[in-house]
């Protein structure tokens, strides 16, 4: 060929770069991972540590409900991290956006592991405490809508929802970790008291696990970093068709998805904060107390909890490709009504000795794998790809405040009010199932909707 020839014949385009599959599976499940272990460790310290260290003394259940109460404010805060990140990571792309909600949730929680107790600063303790939840709850408002979109929008045909359930399992193994390392604590550093902490868990070891978090928001760093857009986002782009203000572009003409979306979700939050953060309250508390539980140490009640969660992120993976199957409307309505079912369980499951609590948590975290897996497809292919970030997050985290951040209040409240009794717990936990059968009712199939549309 002559030179002539070889300069006239056109180079082709360098293929654009892609995310290897093994990337996005990664970088989806290493962030939530993050960001629900920062949030388990929050909520086993809202438990074990917060009541005695951050509340004045005197009165053990208005302390719970206290902590339990700053514990919910980060559900409040949620809602506008997923206007803030969504607002980003449908303008700018879901790359950056994560890496900022990543960071945010890494730093608040490594500076709750310094914060001074009420002993040594007063009431400012509680104040300061209440600042950092409130930047955990902002952060997770953008983390979990990102992860999902990553994990979506680079999926294979047909593999929607099976992608969509490593953000999913990402709860499971941040409250494995989480509730390991502090069970690896009080093992290291036993008490005598079965219904309290040791003085040394108290005085320095429970600020180990909020520090350990720096190291793996680097880890998580690293991944996220080497991620390259979706070929969804990257289209808008292109197209110039990215939404000025996602915000009220999402109101404007998806405003019926926002609805439906956010109580879709609400029976898994409320059966999620139930089984995570209640049941331990309630299987610690001691038999004698004014308000009875179960009387399980520490130790005990967290190795039971843990065999649990396994069976959480078993049925997480496992719903993925049964929604893929059988769609996710479909698949979310028959577990909803197990859910249902699930809380008039609560009685007869909780007091039939330790066979009938493991088979409740057993039964209650295999529901939470099934409901919440789903989740990591089924919301985001309710918006179109301008404005899915916000929409898919402002649903997600609206729900969080109607389940989760009240939930615990609610629970402990109707526990109080049941005398020991956790009936009344399980019949909310029932209505909110109900709840969500509705919305489901109302809502459409996703399955085969275009992800670029």
């Amino acid at each position: 060929m002559s030179a002539s020839t070889a300069a006239a014949t056109p180079v082709a385009p360098a293929p654009a770069p892609t995310n290897p599959r093994s990337r996005v599976i990664l970088a989806s499940l290493i962030g939530t991972t993050i960001e629900f272990y920062d949030f388990y460790v929050y909520a086993t310290a809202a438990v074990l540590v917060f009541p005695h260290l951050f509340f004045p003394s005197g009165n053990e259940t208005a302390a719970l409900l206290a902590s339990f109460a700053v514990f919910g404010a980060a559900m409040v805060a949620r809602p506008l991290g997923a206007l803030f990140f969504g607002h980003f990571g449908d303008r700018k792309g879901r790359k950056a956006t994560l890496v900022g909600a990543l960071l945010t949730m890494g730093i608040a929680t490594f500076l709750i592991g310094l914060l001074p107790t009420y002993a040594m600063v007063g009431w400012l303790a509680p104040a300061m405490l209440v600042i950092l939840r409130l930047a955990q709850g902002f952060a997770l408002g953008g983390e979990w809508s990102g992860a999902a979109l990553v994990a979506t929008e680079n999926a294979p045909k047909g593999k929607r929802a099976w992608y969509g359930t490593f953000p999913q399992v990402g709860a499971p193994l941040g409250f494995i970790i989480a509730n390991g390392l502090f069970l690896f604590i009080a093992v290291l550093l036993p008490s005598d008291d079965p219904t309290r902490p040791s003085d040394a868990f108290l005085e320095w070891a429970w600020r180990i696990p909020f520090l350990f978090s720096a190291f793996m928001v680097i880890v998580g760093l690293w991944v996220r970093l080497r991620l390259v857009e979706s070929d969804a986002f990257t289209k808008i782009v292109t197209t110039k068709k990215v939404a000025r203000l996602p915000l009220a572009a999402v109101f404007k003409s998806n405003w019926r998805e926002l609805i439906l979306g956010t109580f879709i979700m609400l029976a898994t939050y409320v059966l999620f904060y139930l089984m995570t953060t209640f049941s331990l309250s309630y299987g610690r508390a001691a038999t004698d107390a004014p308000v009875a539980g179960l009387g399980y140490s520490y130790t005990t009640f967290v190795l039971m909890m843990i065999g649990g969660v396994l069976f959480f992120g078993i049925f997480t993976l496992a719903s993925g490709p049964w929604a893929d199957r059988f769609g996710r409307r479909r698949t979310l309505l028959w577990v909803t009504a197990g859910i249902v079912v699930f809380g008039f369980l609560f009685v007869p499951l909780l007091g039939a000795g330790f066979i009938g609590v493991m088979v409740f948590l057993v039964l209650g975290f295999t529901l939470m794998g099934m409901t919440f897996g789903p989740m990591g497809a089924l919301l985001p292919e309710l918006f179109p790809t301008h404005v899915r970030y916000t929409g898919s997050a402002f649903a997600y985290n609206m729900s969080s405040i109607l389940g989760a951040a009240v939930a615990p209040f609610i629970a402990v409240w109707l526990w109080t009010l049941g005398e020991g009794s956790p009936f009344w717990v399980g019949i909310y936990l029932s209505v909110m199932g109900l709840i969500t059968l509705l919305a489901l009712y109302l809502s459409r199939e996703t399955r085969d909707l275009d992800i670029e549309r």
